[in-house]
């Protein structure tokens, strides 16, 4: 650049130019920028040497911030800091974690009876247990407790098939269940089967051909079918076996009121009667504490109105 331009104060370029007359002017960096961008490598030089954060081999550094003690299954493990060890120390030890462990004393110190009464401590419940049910019971029961028809109970409800109070929830939850109900397609011949069917839709309120349903009652309440064992003459049921009350219109395997027409209830009916059912839930007292399943039978009774 010649003394001329300079002493007029013209922009420096870095020489380069391109087409004749574009050319990359050589200005310098605020000084402001230049300090942040220092600080910022200083800082980042501070972190790796305090926190974990270098890959070496199988390993990592692991800095040299304070270690952090937390408790795994009763036993206090040690190690060195990293979000992960903090984060469970502050669920164990934290103040919200420590007033979360004495509501969970009260309520495991509580009977069903006081947990229902108490306005706070079944908010509480319903709180906790949520994220319980969430974790254990959705993925069958789906996450409002809907169940799928054919497959997984509905827990909302009020049709309970093995109970519905406290204690009959917490044994199901602690023992686990098998639904069974054997086939009857080498017993019966298709007439039959398909008189049980209707006579089983008349129980719930459906039109039917009124001699096909008494001939069902006689199989269904008779030796042939053997029915009544378990769902009663009346079709109502018993919670002892798991048997379904068959004159509520609540379907729990046959899809009943997703068909259309006498002819496609029919079917869904005599599926079942043909084929039978076989249901298991898992026990749960080996996976979760005394107080979860406490929790979770608070929150399941809710879940269906209570009995």
């Amino acid at each position: 650049m010649s003394e001329a331009n300079k002493q007029q104060g013209a922009v420096q370029t870095t020489g380069h130019s391109w087409d004749g007359d574009l050319q990359e002017f050589n200005n310098p960096l605020p000084t402001w920028w230049l300090w942040g961008f220092y600080l910022t490598v200083i800082f980042a030089v501070i972190y790796w040497v305090i926190y974990p954060a270098w890959p070496v081999g199988e390993s990592y550094t692991k800095g040299v911030a304070n270690t952090i003690t937390y408790t795994v299954n009763g036993e206090e493990r040690t190690t060195h800091w990293n979000t992960r060890a903090l984060l469970m120390k502050e669920m164990q030890s934290g103040q919200d974690a420590q007033k979360m462990q004495a509501y969970m004393e009260k309520v495991a110190a509580a009977s069903y009876d006081d947990i229902l009464a108490d306005e706070e401590m079944l908010a509480f419940t319903r709180a906790v247990a949520k994220g319980l049910f969430g974790d254990n019971c959705a993925a069958c029961h789906g996450s409002g407790g809907a169940g799928v028809i054919g497959l997984f109970p509905n827990l909302v409800d009020d049709a309970w098939l093995w109970g519905g109070s406290v204690e009959q929830i917490e044994a199901t939850l602690t023992q686990g269940r098998r639904g069974f109900m054997p086939g009857f397609e080498r017993s019966l011949d298709e007439g039959q089967i398909d008189a049980v069917a209707h006579y089983v839709l008349s129980l719930s309120g459906h039109e039917v051909d009124g001699d096909m349903a008494q001939r069902g009652m006689q199989i269904f309440n008779g030796k042939e079918g053997g029915c009544f064992y378990c769902h009663t003459k009346a079709g109502t049921g018993l919670e002892s076996q798991g048997a379904a009350n068959l004159t509520d219109s609540i379907w729990t395997v046959a899809n009943v009121p997703g068909r259309d027409g006498l002819e496609g209830k029919l079917a869904e009916v005599r599926e079942v009667v043909e084929n039978g059912i076989e249901r298991v839930m898992p026990a749960w007292d080996q996976r979760l504490s005394d107080n979860e399943i406490k929790l979770l039978t608070v929150y399941v009774h809710e879940l269906g109105g209570g009995q």
